[in-house]
């Protein structure tokens, strides 16, 4: 498996041939998008409008397979969502070996309830950017810790030429809210399960 991080929630992973690529929104933050023909697009919300020119493209809850691989939509409460609400989806793709769970947008005191349907994770992608728009990272800390997954890798923080809606706090300053050392800091991230190991680590992607 293949993971790399492209700004905002945006990251692309490869397993066996088929790239996920999850909530690719750049267009719109003054990037571009990396969408592609043969593109699995997940997306936590709803959208208005669908890519063209890619294999398939999911915006909500449900049971899925894609060349043998198992994706599942959790709906929880997003963010923004007032209590009640299920506006977010989490996605958990899930390898014969290696489980990923990209968070999406969640309320931080959403995510216990969903514990059941979530399952084991080894991998969860997570944002930390805060100022009311998503999680920040003590929202963030509180959702690794009930997860607790075995890699963490965090997403949608302040980046040159990504403009957000509203400003998201800086990677250094995340990590240090966090409380945890990234374990590696690099490009792509190839794991295999075999690199899992016991407690949970941060691991830090740079903007491919």
């Amino acid at each position: 498996m293949e993971i790399q991080f492209y700004g905002a929630n945006c990251v692309a992973i490869t397993y066996k041939g088929v790239r996920f690529v999850t909530d690719d929104n750049l267009a719109e933050l003054g990037s571009k998008s990396i969408l592609k023909e043969g593109d699995v697009a997940l997306y936590s919300s709803r959208q208005t409008t669908r890519p063209k020119g890619i294999r398939l493209d999911f915006d909500g809850p449900g049971e899925y397979e894609v060349s043998n691989i198992s994706v599942v939509g959790v709906p929880t409460r997003s963010h923004m969502d007032e209590a009640g609400g299920l506006s977010n989806t989490m996605y958990k793709i899930i390898g014969s070996d290696i489980s990923v769970l990209i968070a999406g947008h969640p309320h931080p005191d959403s995510i216990e309830a969903d514990l059941e349907d979530i399952g084991i994770v080894d991998v969860l992608v997570i944002p930390v950017g805060g100022s009311g728009y998503t999680l920040d990272p003590l929202g963030a800390a509180k959702v690794i810790r009930e997860i607790e997954p075995k890699l963490v890798i965090p997403t949608h923080y302040s980046l040159p030429g990504i403009t957000y809606p509203v400003p998201q706090t800086d990677l250094e300053s995340a990590i240090k809210d966090l409380g945890m050392e990234p374990k590696e800091r690099t490009t792509k991230l190839k794991l295999k399960s075999s690199d899992l190991t016991e407690g949970t680590h941060l691991v830090v992607l740079e903007k491919s």
